[in-house]
């Protein structure tokens, strides 16, 4: 898969329906919340609501493919957030957090995920973005896997509290293998 094969576009209402159908994917519904509840975190997103964070759908040769967004670390750097994430205050403000996933779960385990994060990572690295840093938990082999693969490696000084997350961060020095 070639960079040009993979772009981006931010998430618009019109996509609503498609998003909602995702979220009700069985490989979604294990790493994400309830679908409802993370719909409305994207309506909060894309209506104004919410200014952190950034939501988009990724394409592969033209077509929607999966989600991804990107979240600025700052503002949840305060005590009701980092109660539960510790790892928050352990990180740059000036840090900004991506999560993603695939539309299809037959696509996983095929490098899509690892080559779509990396080129995003590459594109946030371009805006000025200097730690890019994401947090699977450690559960999950094939996104920690994929992370790795796409240039992340775990921040060893950094705890995530109750082993909840593994926090990683972007090495664009670090090719994808």
């Amino acid at each position: 898969m070639t960079p040009g094969e993979i772009g981006f576009r931010p998430v618009e209402r019109d996509d609503y329906a498609l998003l909602a159908d995702w979220l009700q994917r069985a490989h979604w519904r294990e790493w994400w919340g309830e679908p409802e509840t993370e719909l409305g975190y994207i309506r909060d997103m894309v209506e104004g609501r919410d200014l952190t964070c950034r939501p988009f759908l990724f394409t592969l040769a033209g077509s929607p493919a999966g989600y991804i967004q990107f979240w600025h670390v700052a503002p949840h750097q305060r005590p009701e957030w980092a109660d539960g994430n510790p790892w928050l205050m352990q990180v740059p403000a000036t840090a900004v957090g991506v999560d993603l996933s695939l539309a299809d779960g037959e696509r996983l385990g095929r490098g899509i995920g690892s080559a779509v994060l990396r080129r995003f990572c590459e594109l946030l690295s371009a805006q000025g973005y200097r730690s890019i840093v994401i947090d699977p938990d450690p559960g999950n082999g094939r996104a920690v896997a994929a992370y790795r693969k796409a240039g992340f490696r775990p921040m060893p000084d950094v705890t995530s509290g109750a082993d909840t997350a593994l926090i990683m961060q972007f090495h664009s020095d670090k090719p994808a293998s």
